[in-house]
């Protein structure tokens, strides 16, 4: 009788023991999950930041362009007034 009673109690410490290793199995799983949806997060939002500052670096460089293209447009205006006023 003594003996099927520690069979019963070292049954039943095996059992926790697998229990207790299947928890931390499961933890870590889950923590590791979760840092790979946190990192996933921050490179979308790393990734979103890139592309509104590439949009806006666009913009400049498309304002850029239009006034440069007025500058252009004001300076040959000029030069054919020049050209009006020297058949004059």
């Amino acid at each position: 009788q003594a003996m099927t009673t520690l069979r019963q109690f070292s049954e039943k410490e095996r059992n926790y023991h697998e229990y207790q290793a299947r928890q931390n199995y499961l933890r870590q799983q889950r923590t590791i999950q979760w840092e790979l949806a946190q990192e996933r997060q921050e490179k979308q939002q790393a990734l979103r930041e890139k592309a509104a500052a590439m949009q806006k670096a666009e913009a400049a460089l498309q304002e850029k362009d239009a006034a440069m293209q007025k500058a252009n447009d004001a300076l040959a205006e000029i030069e054919r007034l020049k050209a009006l006023l020297a058949a004059k």
